[in-house]
Order: structure tokens, then sequence, then C-alpha cells
């Protein structure tokens, strides 16, 4: 913040009057992306925390999630290249024995661990889409799983039931949280729509196993 002090004629006091300094959306974004690849944060958050951080009114404009997911990718690049693909792969393989557990309720992997961004702090994100919306809570009950429910924002800005638990990674050495967001089946045609940079939002199982191999086998 500078400030410019306006000189008053004729023996008046000056006044002050502050002008603020252009906010650069590309510095909170790199702000956040580095909370998000260290600490696993989620973007939300991690854009507020950015801008206490860099000492910001808590009205400065937010960078977009595709600002955000751009520097995310920047920082893995410097930082994490020698450790990040290994962790990702493990998360998918995770994310992908949950999906074949859960198979009849249509399981579409979101997030991070679908788009590539994912590192061993980040949590996997699995939309479920049923025809009748308890039945995969009774699904986990039956599996002997213990979870957690809450109610979150879905596809739609509507709220529906997410079912949290933690899953143990045995090649990460640690258990990692497993979210999934319980929504009605008509849902699914929405959810396929392309977003913002052409990218399918969330893949099916076909779709996971298919990264896996060609990722494996290149």
């Amino acid at each position: 913040m500078h400030r410019a002090i306006l000189g008053g004629g004729g023996g008046r006091t000056g006044r002050v009057r502050r002008t603020m300094t252009p906010v650069n959306t590309q510095e909170i974004a790199a702000t956040a992306a580095q909370m998000v690849v260290e600490e696993g944060l989620e973007y939300g958050p991690a854009k507020r925390r950015a801008v206490r951080q860099l000492g910001l009114p808590p009205r400065t404009p937010l960078p977009g999630n595709d600002e955000v997911e751009d520097a995310v990718r920047e920082y893995i690049a410097v930082f994490c290249a020698d450790t990040q693909p290994a962790e990702l792969q493990a998360l998918r393989r995770l994310a992908l024995f949950w999906m074949e557990r859960l198979e009849r309720f249509r399981p579409h992997l979101s997030g991070a661990v679908w788009h590539g961004t994912a590192t061993r702090l980040s949590d996997i994100y699995i939309q479920l889409f049923c025809e009748d919306e308890k039945s995969a809570e009774i699904e986990l009950i039956d599996q002997g799983v213990a979870y957690e429910p809450r109610t979150v924002t879905g596809l739609h800005r509507e709220p529906v039931e997410a079912l949290s638990f933690h899953a143990p990674s045995r090649e990460l050495g640690e258990t990692i949280g497993v979210h999934l967001m319980v929504h009605d089946l008509d849902d699914l045609r929405g959810a396929l729509l392309r977003d913002n940079k052409n990218r399918t939002p969330r893949g099916d199982l076909a779709a996971v196993r298919r990264i896996l191999d060609q990722l494996e086998n290149h």
C-alpha cells in the first residue's frame, strides 16, 4: 500500500490519501499453490490464507481455480518432479481399489487425483451416482467401513451427502482421506460435461484403469 501526500496550499494542513497497489492474482495463486502442495489444503482455503499471508485486504479479488491449478502444476514441476509422479500413481491405485469396491454405484474419480496434480497430502474424491442415495451408505456399513457423514455442495449447487473415511495406502505408508459424494443417478448426465479447459472433469472406472495402464506401461 502506497501513501500519496497532497500538499495543501495557502498554509492548510496537507491531507493523506491512500492508494491501493493493483492486486496481482498470479502472486496469490502462486502462494496458494505452495500451500496446496506442501500442506494439502483445498483451493478455497489456500486462496484465502494466501491473501492473509500477503497482507492483502480481505475483499481482495481472488484468482480462479484454473489459475491456481496452473500454479500448482508449475510448483510441482519445479520442486516435486522427482516424487510427485509416484505419489500420484499410488493415489490413483488406491482410488481404483475403492471404485471397484463400489462399482455398482457408478463411481467417478474427480479432483486433483483425476487431473494429475495430487501429492501424498491430497485426498481422494469420488462421485457416486445412485438410484437410492442411502444405498451407498448401507454398502459401507456392510463392508465394515467406519465413515463420517456430512453435507456438502453438489454438482448443481444443491446439498448432497458426503461419506468420508481414511484408507491405508501401503505404497505411501500412511492413510489417505477418501470422500464419497453421493448424487442422484439423474445427475450423471451433466457430470460429464467438459470444463473450462475442455477436459472431462471426472473419470469412470474404465478411464482410471486406462490412465494407470498407460503410465505404468510408458
